[in-house]
């Protein structure tokens, strides 16, 4: 996508993100939104694309660092909680939960116990947002293996991206076939009628944000909608079902 044609189009759908957060704001509707996917996937500008013209007052970034000694002996979803949305909030996580089933897993920082009750638990943990009437979306931005090693290679050489660079970055690529595995198995038993998993292909990172937005909104109720604006590509996000490895939205 043309840098033009894309700063002209995030544009015109920022413009409908502020009428959907006052909407939000004079409706005390509670709204969270988790981004999860492989490193490097984009979660970062995504998310800076939905908040850059929000009042920060009323849209929150959530990024934890490692769990405290407290948070680990502490129930798993204690930690999330505090960071929920009130009324008239957005909360945006930049990974979540989600944690435990993908990167905990993977590198051993949690046991299959903790994973197991995990899987169980989460499903009643949503169920409880959705029933309190909050607006949950998850989205899972998923990327090639090619284009991942070009992304990290890029941080390890650009001088304003170091501060993204992390040791689990470090053996992204080497644990490929496994975090594909506990994606797999994180999308089968946890995209729930009531709180699916939105795949997003982000190869192109332009036109995955562009999308990214256009299908939160067309979703979501709010005064001054231009649903011809928000029409999103199929080919580029879809509710999870198998239906998404056909059309290779998930990277094998």
């Amino acid at each position: 996508m043309d840098q033009k044609v894309y700063k002209k189009e995030l544009y015109h759908l920022q413009v409908q993100l502020v009428k959907f957060q006052k909407y939000v704001i004079e409706n005390n509707i509670q709204v969270c939104v988790i981004f999860e996917g492989r490193d490097a996937a984009g979660k970062d500008g995504t998310i800076k694309n939905f908040t850059e013209h929000l009042s920060p007052r009323e849209a929150r970034i959530i990024a934890l660092g490692k769990p405290s000694d407290r948070d680990k002996i502490s129930w798993y979803f204690q930690r999330f909680t505090s960071y929920l949305p009130a009324g008239g909030e957005i909360a945006f996580f930049n990974r979540s939960w989600y944690n435990r089933a993908g990167v905990e897993k993977v590198m051993g920082f949690c046991d299959e116990e903790e994973y197991q009750r995990f899987m169980e638990e989460v499903g009643s943990f949503e169920h409880l947002l959705v029933h309190s009437k909050v607006i949950f979306f998850k989205y899972y931005l998923d990327i090639s293996k090619k284009e991942q090693e070009k992304r990290l290679e890029d941080r390890r050489t650009d001088p304003l991206k170091q501060w993204k660079l992390s040791p689990i970055d470090a053996v992204a690529q080497a644990n490929w076939k496994a975090y594909s595995k506990a994606r797999d198995e994180m999308f089968a038993k946890t995209s729930f009628v009531y709180a699916p998993w939105h795949i997003v292909h982000s190869d192109n990172k332009r036109i995955a944000r562009i999308n990214v937005i256009k299908h939160f909104l067309l979703h979501n109720d709010y005064l001054g909608k231009d649903e011809k604006l928000l029409q999103y590509s199929k080919d580029i996000i879809c509710k999870f079902d198998l239906a998404c490895y056909d059309k290779k939205l998930i990277a094998p």
